[in-house]
């Protein structure tokens, strides 16, 4: 059989991506710019041609990559491939595109601009480089990066100012790249521009003797944290922590038992824009003594049984969802179709109708029920990924949570 792209690929996710790039260019640049071709093979033969463009095709690439009623993915390719062009810096500058729709377009528009030196778009990469994704992330700090490489960071500093939290953040870090010392950012206000100089610290002693000088109890939690990711050393932490007075954030109606599940399940991997108290706690604390999930699940089925609720065996919210995981297992009973949930972060228990007779057999066994009162208690300042936000969430989310 002789070798065809159609042969090279056959399907989406079946490419030979080696046999590809040593592929005719022309042939290549045909099929990507071939609507009647589907958008796997065309993304892939766009990839291919990284390095060897055809000149005379130039402009059919460029055609495409402008028709915003063609498949996103190719244009996304088809750009990446062409970002060195200048001739299409006029088109990337126009206000239209930021009103891209395609997945990832706006991001590649960016990039591109960044790659042919256009410093008018610094403020934009600069909060594509502040986002919580990280594909994004990487993709506006390469952008200033090429920015940085073509003018000096001075000269991009300048294009941004010091108004915004992302353009601090740049500052940040395009001054730590020049050996610049950054601890005073781990006082700025906005907690993602300190978590970014806590990431950044290398010394212990500098940041030692920042403790003595820090201008907020934040700041002095942030050195305190980096401190320990930097030593390890747990007792010099557990010290610090005792001098700064137990630094926690108080929520109301939060009760030790919860409050400490809760810490020592988020506190360590929280979102970067959470309190740093909540970390600082996490490592200094006692976690919730262990227990034994299987134990407690049958304790939960031999109650739901003996009040007369006809349990079924309990299964994990991942498989009860039929994807992903989380802290609680389920346990359907009755006819009715009910489904009470147990936390495996402690003794906890909750059911959506908050059927007293659950909730009796339940409590009754050592379980703690978690009412609405208790559920709806927002825990503040700590961020949790959650279906792709990384906000407060409640009690009642943190401790049964799932996330596909």
């Amino acid at each position: 059989m002789p070798t065809t792209i159609e042969t090279l690929s056959p399907e989406a996710g079946r490419t030979d991506t080696e046999g590809l790039a040593r592929y005719d260019a022309n042939a290549l640049a045909r099929c990507a710019v071939d609507a009647a071709q589907p958008w796997w093979r065309r993304t892939a033969c766009a990839q291919a041609l990284t390095g060897r463009v055809p000149e005379q095709r130039v402009a059919e690439l460029i055609a495409c990559v402008q028709d915003a009623d063609d498949a996103g993915s190719v244009r996304v390719a088809l750009l990446d491939l062409l970002a060195d062009r200048s001739e299409l810096l006029p088109w990337l500058r126009h206000e239209d595109r930021l009103k891209e729709s395609a997945y990832g377009m706006t991001e590649a528009v960016l990039q591109a601009r960044g790659r042919l030196g256009d410093r008018t778009a610094a403020a934009a990469l600069a909060t594509l480089a502040f986002s919580p994704w990280r594909h994004r992330r990487a993709i506006g700090e390469a952008g200033l990066d090429e920015l940085t490489a073509r003018y000096g960071t001075e000269a991009v500093l300048a294009a941004l100012g010091t108004d915004r939290p992302e353009d601090r953040a740049v500052a940040v870090r395009l001054r730590h790249h020049a050996d610049e010392d950054v601890t005073t950012a781990l006082a700025d206000p906005d907690r993602g521009v300190a978590y970014l100089a806590q990431t950044l610290q290398s010394d212990p002693e500098r940041l030692r003797r920042y403790l003595d000088e820090a201008p907020t109890e934040e700041a002095k939690v942030w050195a305190a944290y980096a401190l320990h990711r930097l030593t390890g050393d747990t007792a010099e932490t557990h010290r610090l922590y005792e001098a700064l007075g137990r630094p926690r954030v108080e929520v109301p109606g939060l009760d030790e038992e919860v409050r400490a599940a809760i810490v020592h399940e988020y506190g360590h991997e929280c979102a970067e824009r959470s309190d740093p108290r909540w970390r600082i706690e996490a490592l200094c604390t006692e976690p919730p003594a262990g227990r034994d999930p299987a134990e407690w699940l049958s304790r939960a089925t031999t109650a739901l049984t003996a009040a007369g609720l006809a349990p079924q065996p309990p299964v994990s919210c991942g498989d009860f969802h039929r994807q992903g995981d989380g802290t609680y297992d389920v346990i359907g009973y009755g006819e009715s179709g009910g489904e009470v949930h147990i936390s495996t972060l402690g003794r906890f228990a909750a059911e959506e109708n908050d059927d007293p007779a659950v909730r009796g057999a339940l409590e009754s066994a050592g379980f703690r029920w978690i009412d609405q009162a208790v559920g709806s208690i927002e825990v503040t300042g700590l961020g949790v990924y959650y279906f792709g936000r990384r906000d407060p969430l409640d009690v009642h989310t943190l401790l049964f949570y799932w996330q596909d």
